[in-house]
């Protein structure tokens, strides 16, 4: 029984108090460890490991995850106090539901656990490793886009003795492979789930970046072996994962009279699209609704640049008519509007393969409204001269190249201008100050929108007199708090 509460932990030995549809999908007693997992955050425990189980049910295969934990080992004993198991609250517009997830079989710690980590890389019965671990834990060379071996955590990887624990995941990935690589064992699928363009492509040149910087005599060899044994096939993964609330944490206990230390929530969209190259045996995860494609690009690309897209234009034109989440923007009678119309203008951008924009679009609106999820503006407003640059500018060159009009980003655009000025509500971003400064470089309005965007590194738009003016022309109405689609 957890501290101060008058319920039991959950645990194994309370599943016989569940009713079957909150409980887990499968006997948990009846998986084994074939798919090791690095990363235990929210998003895989939300996403990933509940379309494990889903598959692992339907298809009556024993697919259990053993989880890695790069860096903090608190996750990774809570998980073994729990025996592995651990509650989703799906945010539903007309109330919360939750399950409990038994599809993690084993909980270890990257560093205190480098041993038992090896073996299960090693282990021929384990075909499939995939990662949650942020972008940042890639550890890119911002000029080179492979591995920045000159990294203090990289290095220090590089000239560890054999059977060090290590501090990188490229690091316990690489060295892992490698000694799977010289036993001969079977061939494995290494799959990226962070949300990266590409990002299979990306963790199959780090990994191998770190094999050729090693110091082994048998580089060589392991990285030919590697082009034959392993894949790395690319993801696209989505579904919005919010930060467990109190009340999340009493949902669970409600419905199902435990304790959990572990609660994790989500919206009730999911989707998840791989890229079809495993080089092994795999969960079948299509049977949970996964799409398997030749290739994720354009998956990639509408998520980007729609969903994405269209979030950051909600975060800065609700911020600007004093709304606090995407819900309050919806609730507008703007935002949807807004949602359909940048989706229909940005398609024509988009390449052949991916899903339909107007059908997507819907999802977006029906995602959006929710107001269970209570996804703040100012989190989504964050950071966004780097944003921008990736979910709007790329489009709009295209649109302007092809003289198509877009006034939807156009309007976007603007929003985003008016959150810049001196003395706007504080949102964070690396380039406040040097936004902030545009608004005294004179010109005019289409002078300062010209500014900043040379500020983000977008001086081509920056000289389109007819952009910058167009979007300075819808300043005014923003300033008084008006949305003029």
């Amino acid at each position: 029984m957890s501290a101060g509460s008058a319920l039991p932990r959950l645990g194994r030995t309370e599943l016989s108090r569940l009713a079957p549809g909150p409980g887990p999908a499968v006997d948990p007693a009846g998986l084994r460890p074939r798919v090791v997992h690095f990363g235990l955050g929210a998003f895989h425990r939300a996403h990933q490991a509940l379309y494990t189980e889903n598959a692992a049910a339907v298809s009556g295969e024993p697919w259990g995850i053993t989880a890695v934990a790069p860096r903090s080992a608190a996750t990774a004993r809570a998980l073994r106090d729990q025996d592995f198991l651990y509650s989703v609250v799906e945010r539903r517009p007309d109330g919360p539901v939750c399950r409990v997830v038994g599809s993690v079989v084993g909980a270890l710690a990257m560093g205190p656990d480098a041993g038992a980590v090896d073996a299960l890389l090693t282990d021929p019965e384990v075909s499939v490793v995939t990662l949650t671990v942020t972008e940042k834990g890639y550890h890119r060379s911002a000029t080179t886009g492979g591995l920045d071996t000159a990294s203090a955590p990289v290095a220090a990887d590089l000239a560890a003795p054999p059977g060090a624990p290590l501090t990188t995941v490229v690091g316990r990935l690489a060295t892992g492979l490698a000694a799977r690589m010289r036993s001969g064992a079977a061939p494995l699928s290494v799959v990226s789930c962070d949300n990266m363009a590409g990002n299979g492509a990306v963790l199959a040149r780090v990994v191998r970046d770190f094999v050729r910087a090693s110091a082994w005599p048998d580089r060589g060899t392991v990285l030919a072996r590697l082009d034959g044994a392993v894949t790395f096939p690319s993801t696209v993964v989505d579904r919005i994962v919010p930060a467990t609330s109190d009340d999340d944490r009493a949902a669970v206990r409600a419905a199902l009279g435990l304790d959990d230390a572990l609660t994790v929530a989500g919206e009730p969209y999911r989707s998840w699209v791989l890229e079809d190259t495993f080089a092994a045996a795999r969960p079948p995860w299509e049977r949970d609704g996964a799409l398997f494609v030749p290739d994720v690009g354009p998956h990639q690309l509408t998520k980007l640049r729609l969903l994405n897209g269209s979030h950051s234009a909600l975060a800065h034109l609700g911020l600007a008519t004093g709304r606090a989440t995407v819900a309050d923007a919806m609730a507008t009678g703007w935002g949807e509007r807004l949602v359909r119309a940048l989706c229909a203008e940005v398609a024509p951008t988009l390449p052949a393969g991916g899903p339909d924009p107007e059908a997507y679009a819907g999802d977006l609106v029906a995602r959006f409204r929710n107001p269970a999820m209570r996804h703040t503006l100012r989190q989504i407003g964050s950071d966004a001269s780097l944003k921008i640059t990736e979910r709007w500018l790329p489009a709009l060159r295209e649109l302007r190249a092809n003289d198509a009009h877009s006034p939807a980003l156009t309007l976007a655009l603007a929003a985003w201008a008016h959150g810049t000025r001196p003395g706007a509500p504080d949102r964070p971003d690396p380039a406040t100050e040097a936004l902030a400064a545009c608004w005294d470089a004179g010109g005019g309005p289409a002078g300062t929108v010209g500014a900043l965007l040379r500020t983000v590194g977008a001086a081509d738009l920056a000289d389109d007199t007819a952009l910058t003016g167009a979007v300075a022309e819808r300043l005014p109405a923003l300033r008084a708090g008006r949305v003029e689609l």
